[in-house]
């Protein structure tokens, strides 16, 4: 009867290397995701912040850029947001948009259009709700 012997392959310094890369990527990923998902245990509600920029004007109506911010430690879906545009002795002109998905610390921009310039009015920015997801 014939015994074979098993022959042991060695690993050449590169294949070490990748596989000590690997591990790390492994285990820093797992040790973040637990981190976040221990330290989210609390978590506060969202926190919706909105914030103007400069408006634009396009063909006959002015379009003002809107960002979206969650400081908070919470998703929040379906965020609306509205954008009042405020002169004196006139009607408020009023422009609105939905953000489907702002999760914490999340941030997404959108447009709100308006017929007046809104460089000779106020702009009152405001969330009017959002869904818990």
């Amino acid at each position: 009867m014939t015994t074979k012997k098993k022959r042991r392959v060695e690993k050449n310094w590169l294949e070490w290397t990748v596989f000590g890369v690997g591990a790390l990527l492994v285990a820093g990923t797992l040790g973040f995701l637990i981190y976040d998902g221990a330290s989210s245990a609390g978590e506060e509600p969202p926190a919706v912040k909105v914030e103007l920029h400069a408006p634009e004007q396009k063909g006959e109506q002015f379009v003002v850029p809107v960002t979206v911010t969650n400081e908070g430690g919470a998703t929040a879906e379906g965020v609306t947001v509205e954008v009042t545009l405020e002169r004196a002795g006139a009607e408020a002109e009023r422009g609105e948009f939905a953000v489907a998905f702002l999760p914490r610390g999340g941030k997404r921009e959108g447009f709100v259009t308006f017929r007046t310039d809104p460089r000779t009015a106020r702009l009152v920015p405001r969330v009017l709700g959002y869904e818990k997801p």
